[in-house]
């Protein structure tokens, strides 16, 4: 056994070539992946073979059907396995995404007293038709999440969490009658662009109330990104992994710089 896997340590492919990146299963480059999806089409092996064809069409060589079941009449649900054959260049990969150096919840609050001088206002919720608290809540709320504290727990913060469901209008009139510095939003809900459509609508109520220029707008949620963000019009965005102390650094650096002219 022993001598076995010397062997398999031996005849390992270690190349690894960042400008060609493949997926990775069980050797370098083998370029092996898992997925699943589900096609509305009746259980049987016509629908196993019409799941092969579609991973070929996806660039998958060599597909394997392992699992299959009918979902409800009609639906099929698949997991399957296949070869990537193409590859991509890591190193021409430039994303964008929110730089600033993160602080702990008592270097911001040190950091506001120290450079701004006040608490920075900041009203957050779930906005448009969106039910999901759970983001915003760990952002917002005073126990956080996991161990990170929400900016209600933050002294040179003012937090506002308006909570679920809120429309974009009473969102924006909540702003204005605050003198908000930051606008949070989280979307949850991005069934056929749902996020973009109410995120858009946000910003062009904004400047036609005349605002979009005082606050800092931030919007997060799973599909969020700084880049998607940007595009929107907004001043950052923040996808999975964020916690209040991202967020709260973000809101008093650019508070600090705009204060300054910078």
């Amino acid at each position: 056994m022993s001598g076995l896997y010397s062997m398999e340590r031996k005849n390992f492919d270690k190349t690894l070539d960042l400008k060609a990146i493949k997926p990775y299963g069980d050797t370098m480059n083998d370029g092996k992946v898992q997925l699943s999806f589900t096609l509305p089409v009746k259980a049987g092996e016509e629908a196993v073979e019409a799941a092969k064809q579609l991973m070929k069409k996806m660039g998958l060589t060599n597909p394997q059907v392992v699992y299959w079941k009918e979902l409800t009449s009609g639906f099929t649900f698949f997991v399957a396995y296949g070869e990537c054959v193409h590859t991509v260049d890591y190193t021409a990969i430039k994303v964008p995404k929110v730089t600033v150096k993160k602080m702990s919840m008592q270097e911001i609050d040190t950091f506001i007293r120290e450079n701004i001088g006040r608490k920075i206002v900041v009203i957050g919720a779930s906005t448009g038709t969106d039910a999901h608290t759970v983001g915003i809540d760990a952002i917002m709320n005073m126990k956080g999440f996991a161990g990170h504290y929400g900016l209600e727990r933050y002294e040179m913060f003012e937090a506002y969490n308006l909570g679920s469901q809120v429309p974009n209008e009473e969102f924006v009139a909540k702003a204005v009658e605050l003198n908000a510095d930051a606008l949070l939003i989280s979307q949850t809900v991005t069934a056929k662009d749902a996020h973009i459509k109410n995120m858009t609508e946000l910003v062009e109520l904004l400047e036609a109330e005349g605002i979009r220029d005082r606050v800092i707008l931030i919007a997060g949620g799973a599909r969020i990104t700084h880049e998607l963000a940007k595009e929107l019009g907004y001043d950052a965005g923040f996808g999975p992994g964020t916690f209040a102390e991202d967020v709260a650094s973000f809101i008093a650096h650019e508070l600090y710089r705009r204060t300054k002219g910078e």
